[in-house]
């Protein structure tokens, strides 16, 4: 299998995402903002068809767009502070509307399948090079405000009386989220981007840890899901953004089934 140069580079990348991915994902389920990812995925949609048009990497327009789209996000939620979806769902319809306009042009038509399931084939050296710049330059911003986020989700008029600056801090988690959606896009596919947001999450949820070790199990098991998923894909010769999503659903399902199995025994 690694004698493929397409997918040694998928493997690199699905491990630097299998990081990113649960670890920013715990932080939106913890803000209950999980509609955020799936807006941001679809924005990510219409930068990579940007990107393809204009004839440049597509990994880059997506970041680009998909960050322009959460700075708007996160400027326009004070003006809709009771109706936040409202939005997201201007922004996820806006996104559409380009990607769609730019794909019925037909110069993007022969990698339509490989943005919206993900495509192992599509990773070249390139790519796999902007993946791991960004990915690093991510974590260690995650790194840097990582106290302040915390605050900041469980307190945020606390974090405001305590001097942090809660808009600087909301507006990197956000283009943050848009950055690593955009990283996902060629292993998972734009549908099941946010899934792997969500799904290892829950999954860690389940164990009933702390704070941090919760973090940990979900890089844990966001790592199990994509490698899983990206070995499956390569030899059923699946798209390896469903492989991975139905992978990581059976892991929580076994989970769940093993946790249950555990509290008839103590009773």
């Amino acid at each position: 299998m690694f004698q493929y140069d397409f997918m040694t580079n998928a493997v690199i990348a699905g491990a630097i995402v299998s990081i990113l991915c649960p670890i920013i994902g715990l932080f939106i389920v913890l803000r209950r903002n999980s509609m955020l990812g799936d807006t941001l995925s679809h924005s990510s949609f219409a930068g990579v068809a940007i990107g393809l048009v204009m004839g440049i990497n597509p990994i880059l327009s997506s970041f680009i767009f998909t960050s322009l789209c959460a700075i708007v996000i996160e400027s326009l939620r004070g003006y809709f502070k009771k109706y936040a979806e409202l939005v997201m769902s201007i922004v996820l319809t806006l996104s559409l509307g380009i990607a769609i306009i730019l794909i019925s042009s037909g110069k993007t038509t022969a990698k339509v399948n490989s943005i919206l399931f993900g495509s192992i084939l599509t990773i070249s050296s390139q790519d796999l090079l902007i993946i791991s710049i960004v990915g690093i330059i991510c974590l260690i911003v995650l790194a840097i405000i990582y106290n302040k986020l915390i605050y900041v989700i469980f307190d945020e008029e606390g974090a405001k009386t305590a001097g942090i600056s809660v808009k600087l801090i909301n507006y990197l988690f956000t283009i943050l989220v848009g950055a690593t959606i955009s990283l996902s896009i060629q292993i998972m596919g734009i549908l099941v981007i946010s899934s792997m947001m969500i799904v290892p999450v829950a999954t860690a949820m389940q164990l009933k840890k702390n704070f941090s070790k919760t973090l940990l199990f979900s890089v844990l098991f966001g790592f199990i899901d994509i490698m899983l998923g990206l070995i499956l894909s390569y030899y059923a010769d699946s798209a390896p953004g469903g492989t991975i999503a139905v992978a990581s659903v059976i892991i929580l399902i076994l989970i769940l089934i093993i946790k249950n199995i555990r509290k008839r025994n103590k009773i």
